[in-house]
């Protein structure tokens, strides 16, 4: 019996309902005249078939309206090779590390299944969904995963964490050195003759500890400790605004600001323009990510620049590992950030010659 694949008109045969009949692999191997064995092949991309017969099959399909049942092939698999993805669609680093994982699981013989996280379903519910649906690994991107035995019967998955809030025992963990890319940038700024150089941090959110530390760290390395300023914040707009509007309110700006994101940093841009502040001659400003945000031309960030698809790579091939390897031991993957300077950074207004010894 051929499986079934999605509607559509194949001969113009019609169930005793009425309804036009789905169109079947045997249909497809009726048309092209060769065995439904062979048609199957020809879909499971295995070989056995020739390059013309395999066209002749793919074109009697579209003329037939024939899909492939991909529900019933999965369910006849003892391994699904799927792969499952937690993920918010808040921050736009995290959206492209979505799209970065579709060639990458492509290239190692997966496919994905995408679970997005919202206020209204707790992370557990959003993990056994996909566990449902046999994803054999969790990849998750930015969230608070803590190790849970799952709902279901199926077992405990292998997970992947990109950029974790916190790292959770029995995971493997691909993060960003934060603290190298808070150096970048500081030392990037100090070069540019700044002294007086504030930070935006990101409250609880991922990466934002380190991110504050790698400030501090670096402002000390160049002996402005005295400059140290940590204003609260998160990674939205609205954090980046309300700093604009405190710094505004204060005798004297900074010379320039690292915000914890580029998304805060498109808050503080936007709010110290229209105060009539220029970008960068009176404030420099840096975001973190270098998301498509930061590229805009209009926007024009330097950025601290984590790599969507170095992140997605890596996450997967360690997925890959456990599942097809049988890697037991947790990984812990750490990925160098690159300063992408732009125009929204330049000397201070009245800059003075810097000290040689805040440039070593």
């Amino acid at each position: 019996m051929g499986d079934p694949g999605s509607t559509g008109p194949s001969d113009g045969r019609v169930t005793p309902a009425g309804r036009p009949k789905r169109p079947t692999m045997s249909d497809v191997a009726a048309r092209v005249g060769v065995s439904q064995a062979l048609v199957s092949l020809v879909f499971r991309n295995q070989p056995g078939a020739s390059a013309d017969t395999r066209r002749r099959v793919f074109q009697a399909a579209e003329e037939l309206g024939y899909r492939p049942d991909t529900a019933a092939q999965l369910l006849r698999r003892t391994r699904s090779r799927q792969l499952g993805v937690l993920f918010t669609m808040r921050q736009p680093h995290d959206v492209g590390i979505v799209e970065a994982l579709y060639p990458a699981a492509r290239k190692h013989g997966y496919t994905l299944v995408l679970n997005a996280m919202v206020e209204t379903r707790d992370e557990r519910q959003a993990m056994d969904e996909l566990l449902g649906l046999r994803c054999e690994a969790i990849i998750t991107i930015g969230t608070t995963f803590e190790r849970h035995q799952p709902a279901t019967d199926v077992g405990r998955p292998s997970i992947v964490e990109i950029n974790p809030r916190t790292r959770a025992a029995g995971t493997d963990v691909v993060r960003t050195a934060e603290r190298n890319g808070m150096h970048q940038a500081v030392d990037h700024l100090v070069a540019q003759g700044h002294r007086a150089i504030a930070h935006i941090d990101g409250g609880a959110m991922p990466a934002a500890e380190e991110r504050r530390r790698g400030y501090r760290a670096a402002m000390r390395h160049h002996g402005l400790a005295e400059h140290i300023q940590v204003h609260p914040g998160d990674y939205t707009e609205e954090s980046g605004a309300r700093v604009a509007r405190d710094l505004l309110a204060r005798p004297e700006l900074p010379t320039a600001v690292i915000a914890g994101n580029d998304r805060c940093a498109h808050g503080l841009l936007g709010t110290l323009l229209r105060a009539g502040v220029s970008v960068p001659d009176d404030v420099s400003v840096v975001g973190y990510d270098d998301s498509q945000l930061a590229r805009l031309s209009f926007i024009d960030l330097t950025s601290v620049r984590q790599d969507a698809a170095e992140a997605a790579e890596v996450a997967v091939r360690a997925a890959a590992e456990r599942l097809d390897e049988g890697r037991t031991a947790d990984r812990d993957i750490v990925l160098d950030p690159t300063l992408v300077v732009r125009g929204s950074t330049g000397p201070p207004r009245t800059r003075s010659t810097p000290d040689s010894d805040l440039l070593r």
